[in-house]
């Protein structure tokens, strides 16, 4: 409420000095809401008590046991998901609000738990051999499950970065994870597939209307994943046919715009614009390098120039364009 504005409309005598002192007492008096700084603090404690019990565990490993510490874990992962099952409103096609101000902190807790879980019984007791695929495939189907059936965003957010661990242990050969070989195309060709599915996932999610509210979610993942793995594309084919990688991210660019304008979100023309600012500018540097004459470095800087006002150009009149749309 904007206080100055009645007062100046007081003393314009177009309301009375009483009227002016109601407006005062309610603006002094009004609540302020601190539900997101609540959400934020319950989140941080989940994560920092998950984390605690993660170095404490550690650091007394020799003295309280491997089977105690598994045995605790499991209890606890337990106990969250009984009291999700217990407390959880019936399924829908549709978002379901939460039944309480706990229940997504403790089926988060219990999510975080199972992870952990199986993750210490492969690296302790190595229960999936060298089948590392195995490992990451049963928590990423319940977390899919937990996800759809309790209605949680950040329990679906694990479970798609799960699927991507799953996807690129599953496919690519352990001898490139481990040297670190991000530049391999069998990773590039994983993530094109893997931001594919999760963009057509989003799509179905919104047309079948079957918790359409995951659909930013599997969006905002899909985008990410299949850009990066596009650009890579490009970066790792630099001697050889980067003008092929170039017209798929022109291609993508075409589809994510046309999708963010349809769901009217900047977030989305924010980032695809830079990710295509960076191939495009890829693109450039790379034909200046190759004249080899000093001419090509003051045309690069101007290119950066020129091209960084027109986005922020660009931005600014299509952020006008969604608000007035």
């Amino acid at each position: 409420m904007d206080i100055d504005l009645f007062e100046q409309l007081q003393k314009e005598g177009t309301i009375s000095a009483a009227s002016a002192e109601k407006v005062r007492t309610i603006t002094t008096s009004r609540l302020f809401s601190v539900h997101w700084e609540l959400k934020t603090i319950l989140y941080l404690g989940v994560l920092l008590l998950s984390g605690g019990l993660g170095i404490l565990i550690y650091k007394n490993i020799d003295t309280i046991g491997h089977q105690a510490i598994l045995l605790a874990i499991a209890l606890a992962c337990g106990g969250c998901f009984y009291y999700s099952f217990r407390h959880k409103l019936p399924f829908s096609r549709e978002k379901v609000p939460a039944p309480n101000s706990f229940f997504d902190y403790i089926l988060l807790l219990g999510c975080l738990l199972l992870v952990t879980f199986i993750t210490y019984l492969q690296v302790q007791y190595n229960v999936f051999g060298t089948r590392y695929g195995a490992a990451t495939f049963i928590p990423m189907l319940v977390l899919f499950f937990s996800a759809y059936y309790f209605d949680h965003l950040g329990v679906l957010s694990m479970a798609v970065t799960n699927l991507a661990a799953w996807m690129g242990v599953t496919v690519t050969p352990l001898q490139l994870l481990s040297n670190n070989d991000f530049s391999s195309y069998t990773l590039i060709y994983t993530g094109l597939v893997l931001g594919a599915l999760l963009i057509v996932a989003a799509l179905l999610s919104h047309r079948l209307q079957f918790k359409a509210h995951f659909s930013f979610t599997y969006s905002n993942f899909g985008t990410h994943i299949f850009l990066i793995a596009n650009l890579a594309g490009m970066f790792a084919a630099y001697d050889g046919p980067y003008g092929l990688w170039f017209l798929l991210l022109v291609a993508a660019t075409i589809f994510f715009y046309s999708q963010a304008m349809k769901q009217r979100s900047f977030y989305f023309v924010l980032i695809i614009t830079l990710y295509a600012y960076i191939g495009l500018s890829f693109i450039v540097v790379r034909l200046l390098m190759a004249t080899g004459s000093e001419g090509g470095i003051y045309a690069g800087l101007l290119y950066f120039i020129m091209s960084g006002i027109g986005a922020i150009i660009l931005l600014i009149n299509v952020n006008k364009k969604l608000k007035t749309a």
